[in-house]
């Protein structure tokens, strides 16, 4: 009897021991994670409350218990979802995914859920587009439901090292530019439709038809009155975001591998507190609409030490949907220690701006063959104010078109140089400050496109040097303060200033054999001072263009 007590209590020992080691290396993760968040946000150039982190109870609900099965062909959504719903009914905790491959429809996230994939795990979202309801989502209304969602939550997280894989090419239409001829011959013969011009492939005719039927819908006299049920047969062009977070608290991503979406990877929507650590977005340099992250409205966020391979653009900032008229939408965003290794753009301001932004930080970044490296956009009809944006030790190579490019008449149609009344939608960037950015090889090194009614203004270059085909371009451009910038084009002018005023340039470069250092253009070109810069290396230092006032630069 005595020794059975003491192999009883010797086992609850040794179970107690386990318990506190576990508590204790999870708590210590926390601490370190903290640790982490609180030096990311040190020494920022704007004040931000710390961000507060999700935590869980230490409870775990391994979603083999409730009839999952890894093999890639059973379907899970129903194992998944009970998983869930009971460890929220519990109080929370871990939703376990462990190795295996777990083919499943979308997985509605809830409160106090940390969804963890662990080491070889892989959650494979069913191509059957008939496991994704169309649901009405908080500020977007109808739309069928992403990979994985979650509105009006707190404390929640996707952790681990396991993947998610959107099935994205079983929604996305393909633009036969963007393939090989051999791809293009592939796709064609998977079956599908071509669109009459034969640039795009859709993977079914709905699909290809669903842009008309909502363009008819949405124009129907009842429209107050549609259902989840008259959008079904837009189901296979409406692709849904992989995931979607909208209303959500104290977020956390950290870690997991998100490829193959039908549309933008990460959609954190009016989040606030909001954590990216350590994730992999992987999307193909093809897919349509295949950003990375990106963040729509909210406050509190840090992005840091991700690596994305995007569609479309990389890390991107987007703003829309105002609620509070004297708050941007957009603000306190860090962004440290990422990789863009393809995208439309590396680090991404737009095209919505029309609910504001304010206070970004981006520092200590690398992109590689994006198409521009810096890039910031919007257009008349969806533009708002976007300011005090800082960014800080950024390095690039073999962009494809502008290392840094702005242009605020984005998809605009009519007349650009045709003066229109400043409105709310009037897009407006202002006080950039950009320090530390380097790029070796792009077709431009700076293109600078503002509106005639709105000059892209207040922006300060300091410490920079740029290899490129182009130099600097600006057309509507104002205050603009450029100390110590090499910019070392291969061809043509330096600097091409149009309808640009007050700038200053100090301790420029002037590359060897450069023909014209500086062009100017326009009546209203003005105010440019060209301070401690040899230009002993040019031909001729400026050339004035026709309409161009004679005294518009200063040489000191």
């Amino acid at each position: 009897m005595k020794r059975w007590l003491k192999r009883v209590f010797s086992r609850m020992f040794i179970t107690v021991i386990l318990i506190m080691i576990i508590f204790y290396f999870n708590l210590n993760a926390q601490s370190n994670l903290q640790l982490e968040v609180h030096a990311c946000l040190k020494n920022i150039p704007f004040k931000m409350s710390e961000i507060q982190l999700p935590e869980f109870p230490e409870r775990s609900f391994n979603i083999v218990d409730y009839g999952a099965v890894g093999d890639g062909h059973t379907l899970n959504t129903d194992a998944i979802h009970k998983a869930v719903e009971i460890c929220a009914q519990s109080g929370g905790g871990k939703v376990i995914v462990p190795s295996g491959m777990w083919l499943t429809g979308p997985i509605r996230l809830e409160s106090n859920i940390n969804l963890h994939l662990k080491p070889g795990a892989l959650i494979l979202f069913t191509p059957d587009h008939t496991q994704y309801p169309i649901i009405k989502a908080p500020e977007r209304g109808f739309n069928v439901a992403s990979p994985v969602y979650g509105f009006n939550l707190e404390n929640i997280a996707i952790t681990g090292d396991g993947i998610l894989d959107g099935s994205g090419e079983s929604w996305r239409p393909v633009k036969k530019f963007k393939t090989t001829e051999s791809q293009w011959k592939a796709l064609v013969n998977s079956g599908g439709v071509v669109e009459k011009e034969g640039k795009i492939w859709w993977h079914s005719q709905e699909a290809m038809d669903g842009a008309q039927y909502l363009k008819r819908l949405k124009a129907s006299k009842r429209k107050k009155e549609l259902t989840a049920e008259d959008y079904l047969p837009a189901r296979e062009y409406l692709r849904p975001y992989m995931v979607l977070l909208i209303n959500c608290k104290k977020v956390l991503l950290d870690g997991v591998t998100v490829k193959n979406s039908p549309k933008f990877a990460l959609v954190p929507n009016w989040c606030e507190d909001v954590v990216i650590r350590d994730v992999k977005v992987n999307n193909e340099w093809w897919a349509q609409n295949g950003d990375g992250i990106d963040i729509n409205c909210g406050k509190n966020v840090l992005i840091y030490k991700c690596k994305v391979t995007a569609g479309d653009d990389g890390i991107c900032m987007k703003s829309g949907m105002k609620k509070n008229s004297n708050e941007p939408a957009l603000s306190n965003i860090v962004i440290s220690d990422c990789i863009v290794y393809h995208g439309h753009g590396g680090f991404v301001i737009g095209s919505n701006t029309d609910a504001g932004m304010k206070n970004i930080y981006i520092k200590n970044c690398n992109f590689i063959g994006t198409d521009v490296g810096l890039r910031f956009k919007s257009g008349r009809d969806r533009g708002g104010l976007v300011e005090s944006i800082h960014i800080k030790n950024i390095y690039m190579k073999d962009i494809v078109n502008e290392a840094i490019l702005f242009d605020t008449h984005y998809e605009n149609t009519g007349a650009f140089n045709q003066v229109v009344p400043v409105t709310e939608t009037t897009p407006r960037f202002e006080k950039f400050y950009m320090d530390s950015v380097y790029c070796v090889g792009a077709k431009q090194a700076v293109l600078v496109a503002g509106l005639p009614e709105m000059p892209i203004q207040d922006i300060t270059m300091t410490n920079m040097a740029i290899s490129s085909e182009k130099g600097f371009e600006s057309l509507y451009a104002a205050n603009f303060v450029l100390k110590n910038v090499k910019i070392k084009p291969k061809q043509g002018e330096v600097y091409s200033l149009n309808q640009s005023k007050k700038f200053l340039i100090e301790n420029g470069f002037c590359p060897k054999n450069t023909n014209v250092f500086m062009k100017v253009k326009g009546k209203d070109t003005k105010s440019i001072r060209v301070m401690k810069t040899d230009l002993s290396s040019a031909k001729i230092a400026v050339e004035y263009g026709d309409n161009s006032n004679k005294d518009a630069v200063f040489l000191e």
